[in-house]
Order: C-alpha cells, then structure tokens, then sequence
C-alpha cells in the first residue's frame, strides 16, 4: 500500500493524498499539494518529505502553528495513524506498512459500511450542535453511535485538555478504575491512536481547533478479537465527526457568549436594557433591519426609549461612521423649519448674515432621527416628503439642488392611522415614512426589565454623583414592581437619580423613592418583620420630636439625619398628624 494522508473532518473529509518522494506541501497557496482555503491556514503552512524510510512534517513558520496528535510540533517523524492539524482541518498518516485491511478482508468489508454509516451522521452532528448547543446531550449522541458502529464493545468518552485531566475524569467516572484504561489514556495522550490484543482496548483523541481536547476508549468483546484494527479505524472516524460536533458546538457557545457581551456594550452606547422577550424580539429585528438603508418608522409611548432605538438601528448600519442627527419636529416653528432642516445662504432673509449649512447637510452620508414626526404641521409636510422623495434639496435663499444621501428614521407617540384618516397627516407621507415599523413597548409590558434596568440607572447615577449605591432594598424592590409606570423608562430613569441623589443609605430605601410610587404601595405591610421595622421608625421619629419639643431640626440632630431625610421619612410614614398632637400637647 502507498503511503498516504486521509482527511478525516471538514468538506474534504474522506480525500486520500498519496506521498511521494517529493515534497507535500499543505496551504492555502493555489499551488500547494494540498489546498485548505482557511483563514487559520498559512500561504505555505507545511511540508512532509520522504527521508531515508520515513516521514517528516516540518512546519514552515506558519502563524497558527502545525500539530501532530494535539501537539505543537515544528518538525516530527509521522508514525501509522498520526494525526496532523492545520488549521480546522486534520489529516492522518498512513505508512502502508501495516495494511489492515489487506490482512483481514472480512474486518475491512465489515467496517466500510460503519464508516459509511458514520459519515451519513455528519450532518446529524452539526444541526445538534448548531441548534441545541448542548455538550452533554452530543456526548450522549456520539457514545449512541459507537454502540451502533461497535455493538459489542464497552464505550468510554472522555473530555479534557490534558492527560491528568483525562484520568483523573476517568477516575471519578469509573465505578472500579482499570490500569490498563488508564495506560491507554496515557499512550492516546503521548502517542496517538492506541490498540492492545491482550486487553482488547482501542482508543483515539480527540481533537479541537488542533488541540487535544478529548478521548474516546472502547473495550471489545472477546470474539470481536480479530477485528481490532478494523474499529479502530471506526473509532477514529467517529472521532473526526465527534471533533465537528464539539467545534460547533464551541462556536454556538461563542456566539451566545459575543452576543451577550455585545447586548451589555449596547446598554453604554444606548441604554437599551434588558432580556424579556418582548425587548428580545425587537433587538432582534433591530440586527435584521439596521444594515440596510430601509426608511423605518418607530412607534410607541413617551419615554419607551424611542430614540435609544434609532441610535442602535444607526450604530449596526453601515453608516455607523458617518453623523446620527436628532431632530425634535414639534420644536420646529414655521419660520424655523426649512433654515433648520435645509439651511440658509447668505443673505436670504434679514439676519443671514452667513451661509449655515441645515441639519439634512449634517447628516449627509448618515442618518437623521425625525422624534415626534407626528406633530409636523402639513405645509411642512408636504416640504419634507418632496425631499424623500427627490433626495434632494435647496437651501432656503438658494438655487442649486444638493443631493441627500441620509438614512431616515422616524418616530411618534401618536397613531398616524388615525390621523390620516382624520386628515391631520399626509397619507403619501406615511407611507413613505412607514416602510418597516418598529414597536418600542411601553416598560409595563416588560415588567421582567424594571430590576435590571434600574440597576444600571442606579449605578450611572451613583458614578456621576460619586456616591456608593449597592442597589435596591427589598421593599423598593416591590414597589418598583408594583408600579404602573405611565412615564416609562425615562420615568424609571428619573426615580433612580432621586434616589441616588436624596438617599444617604447604601440602598434604596422606600422613602427614597418618588411620591407616586409610594401612592401605589402597599398600606399593610407583607409581613410580621416589614411590620416591626416600620413600627419601629415611626416610634424612634414621634420620640425625637419629643425630646425636641416639636423641632424638626432637634429631632433630626437626635436620630443622627439629614433634616430634609427626616422630612420625607415623616411624609412617607404619614406622621404629620401624630406630631402635630405632640405640638399641642
């Protein structure tokens, strides 16, 4: 048999390259013996030569390096069923010294179809992993295969970089450890692919980005003997398909892990915060749409973070470099709209004393934000909606038509439906604005993002006031919740500053909270605890404004308070009467 190299994962999985005496030259050059068009892959990254009887891989400086069986190697002799990692992809070696197949006709017709069976699983591999992302449940699938591929024998899948690691998995996993597992989990580890007669155990590595990563073991049965060559050549099939699992499997968990990451440096950039479904949902049609140039309308309640949205659609486009302008249309007077939008020469009216180029100039190249477009008057209605349609347009005072290339993104609290029924907007605008809508939810309908949402307006808070605020207490916690917020996000938004502001304590307490949410609250206290504390405050407070004779300040310089804290715990306990008696008294 002629010595070869088998890809063994990959979409050349199963390609057999002969060797010869001359060089084999594996890369991502077009003239390389082999060509594997990976990023990971070097122009030149390998070379294997013919010396005397044997086999030399010699890495050829690549920047991620040559592996032989998990093993950074710069140069070493390949022996029978060495494994080479370049890249994602990996070959293995084979002498044609030892043909198993040639030596036992009935184990290689066996196996053709194991590996046939195996390769039809490949894609099996990649949806479970892509899909699921699920470790435990791909492992529970691969040792599945092995007992299909190897009916008789014992399977035994272990998960670790490592030999140590290895051992010590197969240790704690192993009702009674056996000696000799734990020999071939040292040779598979050192060596490469392991096969014993006296024991009857094969076992192969398992590799990952070209690093071990694993090992999977099989003990035979007694009258499977003979056929020992042929399941290992099975085993070190399944091992490839089990290393693109695993490799998928890894990617999906970076993505979720990118993703999460990227979720947390959206909140810096926008202050959209937050994981319920709803939030998910719109985030996700947000990365739909953001990349292309689509005109999108934006709807919602005051305070939903209309614009927070349209900073995100802008920093996930292609225009993320160019200007994001912001323009509120209900503070756009008459005279001001078109000097505004679409800018003035010198001399157009009294006071031009200078050409000023409009916010529509500013943002060429970028987007422009229209917040409240609802409110626009409709003589300017029909001004702007000429510039959507045209993409261009004149500076007031001048001749010259200046071509637009923004993106446009609007919003409105108002339903617009209505309006063009009610005539008080232009129906050939709306549609024009409303090429794809998004909802922004009002924060009641994402109730599951109020704690984390005023964590993150808390700790803002606290580092622009410089003070330390762990978080909320638990009764803040429930009012907070049990809150309707009319105002939304920018309501919550504002209660954490108070808060922040006027508390003194290292938690948000409830007396720290606006007046409306205390409305809302409870008047009975949840529990015999809840109930004994604010006993207790109000017992402390009536007898401070004892000792002072009715003197808030004394009261407050005896409790050790701010007096303006000890007013608001008065007013939030509703003590005013109770010491008003005290005065009378």
């Amino acid at each position: 048999m002629t010595p070869e190299l088998i890809i063994i994962n990959g979409p050349q999985a199963g390609a057999r390259f002969p060797l010869g005496n001359g060089d084999f030259v594996i890369g991502r050059a077009p003239n390389s013996t082999l060509v594997l068009p990976e990023p990971e892959v070097s122009w030149r990254h390998c070379q294997i030569r013919l010396q005397g009887k044997r086999f030399l891989v010699t890495d050829l400086k690549s920047s991620s390096g040559t592996y032989v069986n998990g093993m950074r190697s710069a140069e070493r002799w390949l022996e029978e069923k060495d494994q080479i990692g370049v890249g994602k992809t990996i070959v293995m070696f084979r002498s044609g010294e030892a043909d198993a197949d040639a030596a036992n006709p009935i184990a290689a017709a066996d196996t053709k179809p194991a590996l046939l069976a195996a390769c039809s699983l490949l894609f099996l591999f990649r949806a479970l992993a892509s899909s699921e992302g699920d470790k435990h449940v791909l492992q529970t699938q691969i040792l599945r295969l092995i007992g299909d591929l190897i009916p008789n024998g014992d399977g035994i899948l272990l998960i670790g970089a490592t030999c140590g690691e290895l051992t010590e998995r197969y240790e704690h996993e192993a009702s009674a450890p056996q000696a000799d597992v734990i020999s071939a989990i040292s040779h598979v580890c050192e060596e490469g692919a392991f096969e014993d007669s006296n024991s009857r155990l094969v076992a192969v590595p398992l590799y990952l980005s070209g690093g071990l990563f694993g090992s999977l073991l099989v003990r035979l049965q007694e009258r499977d003997q003979a056929q020992l060559a042929a399941h290992l050549e099975t085993l070190t099939a399944v091992s490839a398909l089990a290393s693109v699992g695993f490799e998928a499997n890894r990617e999906v968990e970076i993505l979720r892990a990118e993703n999460k990451f990227l979720q947390q440096q959206i909140a810096p950039k926008t202050g959209i915060v937050g994981e319920s479904p709803l939030l998910r949902r719109l985030l996700e049609r947000v990365e739909r749409v953001a990349p292309h140039d689509t005109t999108v309308l934006i709807t919602g309640e005051s305070g939903t973070g209309k614009e927070l949205i349209a900073r995100a659609l802008h920093e996930k486009s292609n225009r993320r470099d160019r200007p994001f302008i912001a323009v509120n249309c209900a503070a756009l007077t008459e005279t001001l709209f078109e000097s505004e939008l679409f800018g003035h020469e010198k001399g157009a009216f009294t006071g031009a004393i200078a050409m000023k180029p409009g916010l529509f100039e500013l943002a060429q190249g970028g987007t422009i934000f229209l917040d409240e477009v609802g409110e626009l008057a409709q003589g300017f209605q029909a001004k702007f909606l000429r510039v959507l349609q045209q993409r261009e347009f004149f500076r007031v005072g001048g001749t010259q038509a200046r071509p637009l290339d923004i993106r446009v993104i609007a919003a409105t609290n108002r339903d617009l439906n209505q309006d063009v029924s009610e005539g008080r907007f232009r129906e050939d605008l709306f549609h024009r604005l409303n090429v794809v809508a998004l909802d922004s939810p009002p924060l009641r309908e994402r109730k599951d993002d109020i704690p984390q949402l005023a964590q993150y307006f808390l700790q803002r808070s606290a580092e622009k006031s410089k003070r330390h605020v762990k978080g909320l207490s638990p009764e803040a916690h429930e009012m907070i919740m049990q809150y309707s917020w009319p105002g939304n996000v920018r309501e919550l938004e504002n209660a954490m500053e108070r808060a922040v502001v006027l508390g003194d304590s290292d938690w948000v307490l409830p007396e720290d909270l606006p007046d409306p949410l205390l409305a809302v609250a409870p008047q009975n206290p949840t529990s015999k605890y809840e109930d004994s504390i604010v006993g207790a405050k109000r017992d402390a407070i009536l007898d401070a404004y004892k000792q002072a004779k009715g003197d808030y300040r004394g009261a407050a310089k005896i409790l050790n308070l701010h007096p303006n804290y000890l007013l608001r715990l008065v007013r939030n306990l509703r003590l005013r009467d109770d010491i008003n008696r005290l005065k009378g008294q």
